[in-house]
């Protein structure tokens, strides 16, 4: 019974969205109309500014880790990749928002610092190198979601955890199949880093789209 309460609130807060709600209640926007169209950290970032974009971003990371540390201590590791997984899935498909949410990133980073934490002080590292080689925040991310499973093997977690890794990078995968598309056809929009100079890169800002890509 512990466990199944413990999915519904990690389900629960995981969809909560920082995002829409400091969107409507500061700007007066929803993020979803504006830019990609997305409810996650990234797009808070660029529709709603750097300030509102950082408290988006530690939101997100908290609706991962809260859950998962407090599973920490009452259930084995398998009933603690199910929350993790439930915290994942209220962001990316929320109960609040009828189905949409973000990609996964930012939340599946705070349930990786409460299962894992110098896993992803690797997976940090590496997103930050290929954004900055890159300038392409999907980029980075699929990066990081690729090398999450394999670190996890390499350092001998528990087999649940491992598993999680699989499931956690499989869902920000399907999350980022529009940015993939995009990717492939080198269309990816660009962000601008302040140490590169010239003109700005191509597609900054993407228009209003309508659907989930």
């Amino acid at each position: 019974m512990t466990l199944v309460l413990l999915i519904m609130a990690a389900y629960l807060v995981g969809s909560i969205s920082p995002s829409v709600f400091l969107g409507r209640l500061v700007r007066h926007v929803d993020v979803r109309q504006h830019g990609s169209g997305n409810a996650g950290t990234t797009n808070a970032f660029r529709v709603l500014g750097p300030g509102l974009g950082t408290v988006v971003l530690v939101g997100d990371v908290l609706k991962g880790f809260l859950p998962v540390v407090i599973a920490r201590d009452l259930v084995p590791p398998w009933g603690v990749t199910l929350v993790a997984l439930a915290a994942l899935a209220g962001h990316n498909w929320s109960v609040f928002l009828r189905g949409r949410g973000g990609k996964g990133v930012a939340t599946g980073a705070g349930t990786i610092l409460a299962m894992m934490p110098w896993i992803l002080v690797l997976l940090v590292a590496a997103f930050a190198v290929v954004l900055a080689v890159s300038a392409t925040v999907s980029l980075a991310s699929l990066t990081a979601a690729i090398l999450f499973p394999l670190l996890s093997l390499a350092t001998g977690r528990p087999l649940a955890y491992d598993l999680y890794a699989f499931a956690g990078a499989a869902i920000v995968f399907w999350g980022h199949r529009g940015n993939i598309r995009r990717l492939i056809r080198r269309e990816e929009p660009h962000i601008r880093l302040p140490w590169r100079r010239g003109p700005n890169p191509p597609s900054t800002a993407p228009p209003k789209v309508h659907g989930r890509g």
